[in-house]
């Protein structure tokens, strides 16, 4: 017997507290020496991070060694590396534009005292200090990686090395490393995300203007979210984002500021809230779903050279003023109506037992034709190409709208092949 389930990817909870408890407990193993910079713990952590990206489904853009480069310190060179993945936008004219989200992974290694005349070495962990940040990127990674036929614009995730070193990775990928830039219309930094309390509520500092914050926030806290980040008007000055600050790029500084373990021994894995750190992983996501379907950023430094070239650009259906309805509903009345009334299960799939979800976008036209049908993630060719196939010969839908203006909307839905 077959089953069709319909789901909205747009709004996703996940269970990721174990992964970051793995996360943390691995950037804070002793054998890493608690990461100083130029260590060989610091190399140990980067190789980590690589593997955790690209076990993610992110596509690497640095090998395993990571993107190296040298400091000067105390009249020494220190060699340090960035760890670079990015998850490619699906949107054709926007996929070449990018959101950074970025978190140092570097700490202070370890410190030699003396106690009854003998030497005892101690580790700084640094688990909320810079593993919280770097574990919280890690799963959001995934998530995005996922659902990546969600997000328009492309994000790239960096491990930036040498943080405590004058935020030398930061500096290094925004002034040397990373020649597109330019193309760069966001960074979310993450930092610190692991300890809460009353005196500890998630903030958020940026730049932007009143109007485009609320903006970005008010659509976010219409997902499915538990969070409502506190506004910040202080920029740390030891942040990985000043980098991206001084470039002029709008930055999103992301925190729960610091315990008074902060760069103690004491900062330990056992200290954090792994159940708070799931929930912001979950509001990240969704506050980066928002932030890659905008057209602008930040409204101020709006091109108009772009905006011309986008007027008949195609929109998200969380941008219209007024969604595509298919006969006068949404898309899970599409599917449940259309999708999964038409359907065919291919007769070799079910001898396969092939199953699982097809991720299908789709334009819905001025006119309310649809077009531009597009396997986004994919299960196998069989299961593909119908799903292709029944949303293909869909009836014309109810345009959406902006300002009154029926504008060309790109939808995706889950198409759901499943035995039973």
């Amino acid at each position: 017997m077959l089953e069709f389930c319909a789901a909205t990817l747009a709004a996703q909870n996940f269970a990721v507290a174990p992964a970051l408890r793995q996360h943390v407990a691995a950037l804070c193993d002793e054998e890493l020496d608690g990461r100083k910079a130029g260590s060989e713990g610091e190399r140990l952590a980067a190789r980590y991070i690589y593997d955790a990206l690209a076990d993610a489904g992110v596509l690497m853009l640095t090998d395993s060694l990571g993107q190296d480069f040298a400091i000067a310190a105390g009249g020494d060179s220190i060699r340090s590396r960035n760890v670079v993945g990015i998850v490619e936008g699906s949107d054709p004219e926007l996929r070449g534009e990018y959101i950074v989200v970025g978190a140092r992974y570097d700490h202070l290694g370890t410190h030699t005292l003396t106690i009854d005349g003998e030497p005892v070495t101690q580790v700084f962990p640094g688990a909320d200090c810079n593993a919280s940040g770097v574990a919280v990127m890690l799963e959001v990674a995934r998530m995005v990686a996922q659902y990546s036929g969600l997000f328009r614009r492309s994000v790239i995730f960096v491990g930036f090395g040498a943080g405590e070193q004058g935020m030398a990775g930061a500096w290094y990928f925004a002034n040397r490393a990373f020649s597109e830039i330019r193309a760069v219309d966001a960074m979310v930094d993450l930092s610190c995300l692991g300890r809460t309390g009353n005196d500890r509520p998630l903030s958020c500092f940026s730049q932007l203007g009143d109007v485009d914050y609320n903006h970005l926030f008010t659509q976010t806290q219409e997902q499915p979210v538990t969070l409502l980040p506190v506004r910040s008007r202080e920029l740390p000055v030891s942040s990985d984002c000043l980098a991206f600050y001084e470039r002029q790029i709008p930055v999103f500084l992301f925190t729960r500021g610091t315990a008074r373990e902060h760069r103690t021994i004491r900062d330990t894995p056992r200290q954090l809230d792994y159940a708070a750190m799931e929930a912001t992983c979950n509001y990240l996501y969704h506050f980066l779903l928002v932030l890659a379907d905008q057209d602008e950023i930040s409204s101020r430094d709006a091109d108009p050279a772009k905006q011309k070239a986008r007027a008949e650009r195609v929109y998200a259906a969380s941008e219209c003023d007024v969604r595509p309805q298919f006969f006068h509903s949404n898309e899970k009345h599409f599917l449940t109506s259309w999708v999964y009334k038409y359907l065919r299960y291919p007769e070799r799939a079910i001898r396969g037992k092939l199953q699982g979800q097809v991720l299908v976008s789709f334009v819905v036209e001025k006119d309310g034709s649809v077009t531009n049908v597009t396997v986004e993630h994919g299960v196998d060719e069989l299961l593909d190409d119908e799903a292709v196939r029944v949303v293909s010969v869909s009836p014309k839908w109810i345009p959406g709208q902006i300002k009154g203006e029926k504008v060309r909307t790109r939808i995706v839905i889950p198409v759901e092949f499943r035995l039973k």
